[in-house]
């Protein structure tokens, strides 16, 4: 494995992480929303990955055998509850408005987790450039 396959690698797990976590972020945004329908109520989304395990995995995006890849976004299957607020100029003819699915901790604990792994892999690029710079120095001498 070459150097620059593992700031590739490490790159494909980055965008990745970020990806989860603007997910994350959009569904603390919409947590306290709601809506007159349970069609129209928003759903939690989920980052589903897909590691990169053969080169016929690969493409222009993730090309990297070992990284990985966003595969797709898929609402999250927790059903919505209907809610009782007939005060609600939302609500449907018989009061209920349907909050979204969105859970604040079950979002916290994504948050934290991607942000760390997201740091693991600033970890993984900055230990690879500080074996490279000290190669480096040894060929000097």
């Amino acid at each position: 494995m070459s150097i620059g396959n593992i700031f590739g690698i490490a790159g494909t797990a980055l965008n990745a992480q970020l990806v989860r976590m603007n997910a994350t972020a959009s569904n603390l945004a919409n947590a306290g929303s709601v809506a007159g329908t349970e069609a129209e109520a928003f759903k939690a989304k989920r980052v589903v990955f897909k590691a990169l395990v053969d080169d016929n995995m690969t493409n222009s995006g993730a090309q990297y055998v070992g990284g990985v890849k966003v595969d797709r976004m898929q609402d999250d299957g927790i059903p919505i509850q209907a809610m009782y607020d007939p005060g609600n100029p939302l609500a449907d003819e018989g009061g209920y408005v349907y909050p979204s699915n969105v859970n604040e901790v079950t979002e916290m604990v994504e948050m934290m987790a991607s942000a760390r792994s997201y740091q693991n892999n600033v970890e993984v690029v900055n230990t690879a450039r500080q074996l490279m710079l000290r190669t480096l120095e040894l060929t000097r001498s």
